[in-house]
């Protein structure tokens, strides 16, 4: 099925034909690079696609009966600090510009999905992606992660875990110590 997420009956109604017992969310809308003309417009609409998009998502697989949701999120929005950031530390709520755009949407996705009741709600903190069909062919800074070992964790947290986890290459930037222990994830995993 093709929706717009942004459109709460649409999404309600595809939930409910689907009926599935866990939801990978993995939207995104950011057709334009950074450093790009379109970007800060892209950002915007991101915004409004992890804030107004996540929320008609989860009320659908509320009641839909959805057990588990597993959402995409980032791990270089933490707050500025020193050392090695880990799940706990705080997002980055204080930036201004186009950074506070992505900000709020990732705490309002992050929100929804670990806040919804019923649904036990897995959200992965990815690195800067890596890889075929991203923006970079290789890891473009810290903390960054190679597409085939994000999608593995997705695959990892369909039967483990719960919470907040960081999905990234162990390079000092966040700690993966969790991801390691909960999920089994490896950042050296590629699809054969």
């Amino acid at each position: 099925m093709v929706v717009d997420v942004l459109d709460a009956d649409a999404v309600a109604l595809a939930v409910a034909a689907a009926r599935p017992d866990i939801i990978i969310h993995q939207l995104t809308d950011l057709p334009s690079a950074p450093g790009t003309p379109g970007y800060p417009a892209a950002q915007e609409a991101n915004r409004r696609l992890r804030i107004e998009g996540t929320a008609n998502l989860m009320r659908a697989a509320q009641r839909a009966g959805v057990r588990r949701a597993i959402a995409q999120s980032i791990a270089f929005v933490y707050a500025p600090g020193e050392g090695t950031r880990s799940e706990e530390d705080p997002l980055d709520m204080a930036v201004e510009g186009v950074r506070q755009q992505t900000v709020q949407g990732i705490a309002a996705l992050e929100r929804e999905v670990l806040g919804t009741p019923g649904i036990a709600g897995v959200v992965l903190r990815y690195g800067y992606l890596y890889g075929p069909d991203t923006w970079y062919a290789a890891p473009p800074k810290s903390p960054s992660v190679h597409v085939d070992a994000a999608a593995h964790a997705a695959w990892l947290a369909v039967s483990h875990g719960a919470g907040i986890y960081n999905i990234a290459e162990d390079d000092g930037a966040v700690s993966i110590a969790k991801a390691v222990r909960d999920l089994g994830f490896d950042p050296a995993s590629r699809i054969n």
